[in-house]
């Protein structure tokens, strides 16, 4: 008999769990649930939405761990995810190893697609960038913003209006067909965040969410998180 495992988890994973669909299924383990902005996911597990495991940021499942959502001890570390930028595929790659180059292609730019810059850690990071480089009112108007990164992608890729541009983690441009990552952020403005999967206490299937969990991990799927974008686990 099938199991079902639902998931609550950052977009920077979506990728990776549904790479894993088939060994899953071998394990007799099928998965539901909702990507997204990891603030966003926070608060549908405070909310009361039914969930077996939890994939977000470390520092939030460590919050939720003392207060008492996940399991002590459960907490299964993933690796970390880098932030970058982002062009249609097919596009010559732009330079953006520094804060000017960065600033003249988001100033070339038509739109400048980004997740929630009040939930998605990507999202509120690249406008803190924006404020940095003081861009942040000059292109205002140009601000395309989704409700996660995996959107933000496909929105883009979906877009046909020439010099386009996007921010967010490697692992969600990485798995959109269409768009192609330039590169990470420059070194004064690098965003790499952790991601952890936590087995919630009030789920249903702890046993088959640990399974999950230790999957995402594994040497099995190693190349599958480095592939999209997970560094290597230490």
């Amino acid at each position: 008999m099938m199991r079902t495992v639902r998931i609550l988890s950052g977009g920077a994973a979506q990728g990776l769990v549904k790479a894993l669909e088939r060994p899953l299924a071998d394990r007799g383990i099928a998965t539901s649930g909702h990507f997204g902005a990891v603030g966003a996911m926070r608060d549908k597990l405070l909310g009361g939405e039914p969930c077996d495991l939890v994939i977000l940021t470390s520092a939030l499942v460590a919050e939720l761990e003392s207060q008492g959502h996940v399991l002590p001890g459960s907490a299964t570390p993933l690796g970390r995810v880098r932030t970058g930028v982002a062009v249609k595929r097919g596009t010559p790659l732009p330079p953006v190893g520094d804060a000017g180059s960065l600033a003249r292609l988001l100033r070339g730019a038509r739109g400048i697609y980004f997740p929630d810059p009040e939930k998605a850690t990507a999202g509120i990071h690249f406008m803190k960038v924006l404020r940095t480089l003081g861009l942040d009112q000059e292109l205002a108007p140009r601000l395309r913003t989704f409700p996660n990164g995996a959107t933000a992608m496909r929105e883009l890729a979906a877009c046909d209006e020439p010099d386009l541009v996007g921010c967010t983690q490697f692992t969600e441009i990485l798995y959109t067909p269409g768009v192609q990552l330039a590169g990470a952020l420059p070194q004064e403005f690098e965003l790499a965040t952790m991601y952890t999967a936590g087995v919630c206490t009030r789920g249903t299937a702890p046993d088959a969410a640990a399974v999950v969990a230790a999957l995402l991990a594994s040497d099995e799927a190693r190349a599958l998180r480095e592939g999209g974008g997970f560094d290597p686990l230490p």
